[in-house]
């Protein structure tokens, strides 16, 4: 069975364009200094509507995770882990542990964002263990 993909759309393309080079975009708001994510035309914080797309390092902590036991539909193999990370840019990504080997996730875990391809869609992001 095929999982669903995201559809790129105006706002999101150069984001999922990042994507397919392996790379994680987000957005900074010039007027407040906010990182974006995910991306948006105006800033959450202030309101402002100057922003430029940068490419983040890549790398985190785990903020949250749950391990998902039992998966909502056949297209995802469980179990597999969820997790919310704290990005050093200051934003933060809910994303999949790569290969789901939850063994030695905790929080504050050390991560690093690496994309992979998906059922016929655009590459996803995936959290990798750094040790």
């Amino acid at each position: 069975m095929i999982r669903p993909s995201p559809v790129p759309n105006a706002d999101t393309r150069p984001y999922w364009e990042a994507a397919e080079r392996g790379e994680l975009a987000y957005r900074q708001c010039l007027e407040c200094g906010k990182a974006q994510f995910p991306p948006g035309r105006v800033c959450r914080r202030c309101r402002g509507e100057t922003l430029e797309w940068r490419i983040s390092g890549g790398c985190g902590t785990v903020h949250s995770f749950t391990v998902v036991h039992r998966a909502p539909t056949p297209a995802f193999a469980a179990p597999y882990a969820i997790l919310l990370v704290d990005l050093e840019e200051g934003f933060r990504i809910m994303t999949n542990l790569r290969h789901g080997d939850a063994a030695g996730l905790a929080i504050g875990s050390p991560v690093r964002i690496v994309f992979e391809p998906s059922d016929g869609g655009p590459a996803l992001p995936q959290a990798e263990l750094r040790s």
